[in-house]
């Protein structure tokens, strides 16, 4: 067989029709910015996360950019978030002119370490940047009572756990705003960028639709700087076909991964660890083995797509040298960017697929 990672032509295949309809309607209206399809889904979102207010920005990344400058956060500043994640978590941080501060994380969630924040915190920390990674959320209670013990804000970097819950709650509903990315291979995913960040706060709001604009609250005139950074009107249309399959579609993933893990639970491997205050969605799959190399190559001359998800940490990052960081920093991180492997999960992943990986999987480590 040949199994991609990820395939999104299956899901394509199976909504084809809607989504056509969906991106005529958009064609035929001439409306392409900031226009119905928009405004739906900021309403829909919003609800579906327990906000007030949804606001559609052209990526994850803006969404977590505009979010740190509508809560004024700048050079000086510091923001505390995970090493372990995608860039974009860290890179928001320095795009504002503040300064990222990271903590380790817990071997278990792979999510920021939430007893190790406090002694990281000093009197420039203005904010914390808890990252739900691959679909599972940060226990973010101690967290809440650590930021309102010191003052700071929170900003939930959910870009891949949209359906995710702590508690009952949503991801997006418990800091003082959320950030989601539509990145295609996301669980709700567009054909192209796209974001949203969703807050109850009204202030907040209005700054992030007025950052989004050029800082222009009508036509051609500008309160401030600004970005261009609108959720395009045909990537709203498109997502408001799939978000009405994200519930059945996040189920799908929580049962392979349930498969998937009762499959290899004799093996010496890793398996996610599911917290008991949540519930993941598995935007990834991903396992942790000291052999990770030489199972990725193996699964790739089965035909099966694998991906590392992360091969660096942050603080290692050559971008980031200037921040003084060294090896030995975060060592859970570390270690585990060393052995974390991504396998195929989506939700029209076949049976008989996951069945091959199951047994490639169980062939390499039982022959040793």
């Amino acid at each position: 067989m040949n199994i991609s990672l990820i395939d999104l032509t299956k899901q394509y295949e199976l909504i084809k029709e809607e989504l056509h309809d969906s991106i005529e309607e958009v064609l035929k209206s001439g409306q392409f910015i900031l226009g119905p399809n928009v405004k739906a889904l900021e309403e829909e979102i919003a609800q579906y996360t327990g906000n007030k207010y949804g606001i559609g920005v052209a990526n994850g990344t803006d969404a977590l950019v505009l979010t740190l400058d509508a809560l004024g956060i700048g050079p000086g500043d510091e923001v505390i978030t995970s090493p372990f994640t995608f860039f974009a978590s860290a890179e928001c941080i320095s795009r504002v002119g503040a300064r990222p501060v990271f903590v380790d994380i817990d071997p278990l969630t792979y999510c920021m370490d939430v007893n190790q924040i406090e002694e990281k915190i000093s009197e420039r920390t203005k904010a914390i940047i808890p990252v739900h990674i691959f679909g599972q959320m940060v226990d973010m209670d101690p967290l809440l009572e650590i930021a309102k013990k010191y003052g700071l804000k929170v900003i939930e970097d959910a870009c891949q756990a949209i359906g995710a819950t702590y508690k009952g709650r949503p991801a997006g509903s418990i800091g003082d705003a959320g950030c989601f990315s539509f990145f295609p291979t996301k669980n709700l995913g567009g054909y192209g960028d796209g974001g949203m960040v969703v807050t109850s706060d009204d202030e907040l709001n209005a700054r992030i639709r007025l950052l989004r604009v050029h800082g222009s609250p009508k036509k051609y005139y500008h309160e401030c700087l600004g970005y261009n950074s609108r959720l395009d009107e045909i990537q709203a249309a498109i997502l408001r076909v799939k978000f009405k399959y994200l519930e059945k579609w996040n189920e799908a993933r929580r049962e392979k991964a349930a498969l998937y893990t009762q499959a290899f639970k004799d093996l010496p491997l890793k398996t996610p660890y599911e917290a008991p205050y949540g519930r993941h969605v598995y935007h990834l799959y991903v396992l942790a083995t000291s052999k990770r190399d030489e199972l990725l190559s193996y699964l790739k001359q089965k035909g099966i797509g694998c991906g590392v998800y992360y091969p660096l940490p942050l603080h290692l990052q050559p971008a980031y040298k200037g921040l003084g960081y060294r090896r030995g920093d975060f060592p859970v991180a570390e270690e585990l960017c060393e052995q974390a492997l991504a396998l195929p999960l989506y939700p029209e992943l076949e049976k008989e697929e996951q069945q091959y990986i199951i047994q490639a999987v169980r062939e390499f480590f039982e022959r040793g």
